[in-house]
C-alpha cells in the first residue's frame, strides 16, 4: 500500500489491464479492411458516375452535331428559296412595260417575301427549340438521376 503525498487516501491493489498485442493487430486489420472496402465502394461509385457523365456529354455532342446539321440545312433551304424567288422577280421586272406594273410587281414580291420570311422564321424557331431540348436532355437526365441517388443514400 502506498500513500500519495498530501492526500489521506491510500491506493490498494491497483490492477492494470494486460496489453494483448494480438487483439490490437486484429482491430487494426479490421479497421484497415473496412477502410479498404469503403474506398473500393467510393471508387466504384465515382467511376460509375464518371461513365454516366461521359455518356451524357457524348450524347449531347452528338445531338449538337445532328441539330447543327438540321439547322444549317433549314437555313440553306430558306436562302435557296429566297434567292430563287429574287431571280424570278428580277426576270419579271425586266419584262415590265409600265411604271404601274413595276410598282405592282414590286409590292406583290415584297408582301410575299415578308410572309415567306415569317414562315421561315417560325420553322427555324421550331427547329431551334427542339434542338435546345434535345441537347439539354442527356445532361438533365444524368443530373436528375444523380439527385435521386443522393437523396436515396
Amino acid at each position: 500500500m502506498s500513500k500519495i503525498p498530501g492526500k489521506t487516501e491510500t491506493i490498494e491493489n491497483v490492477e492494470f489491464p494486460a496489453f494483448d498485442p494480438s487483439k490490437a493487430t486484429e482491430q487494426v486489420h479490421a479497421v484497415v479492411d473496412q477502410g479498404l472496402e469503403q474506398s473500393k465502394q467510393a471508387f466504384s461509385k465515382l467511376s460509375s458516375d464518371a461513365e454516366t457523365t461521359q455518356r451524357a456529354f457524348e450524347s449531347t455532342f452528338e445531338t449538337v452535331k445532328t441539330t447543327g446539321n438540321d439547322v444549317s440545312l433549314k437555313m440553306l433551304a430558306a436562302l435557296r428559296a429566297n434567292a430563287e424567288a429574287s431571280f424570278t422577280h428580277l426576270e419579271a421586272l425586266v419584262a415590265v412595260k409600265s411604271p404601274s406594273e413595276f410598282i405592282e410587281l414590286q409590292t406583290a414580291f415584297l408582301r410575299k417575301q415578308v410572309e415567306k420570311s415569317a414562315e421561315q422564321a417560325k420553322g427555324l424557331q421550331v427547329v431551334m427549340m427542339r434542338a435546345g431540348e434535345d441537347m439539354s436532355k442527356p445532361i438533365r437526365d444524368a443530373f436528375e438521376k444523380a439527385l435521386k441517388e443522393r437523396k436515396a443514400a
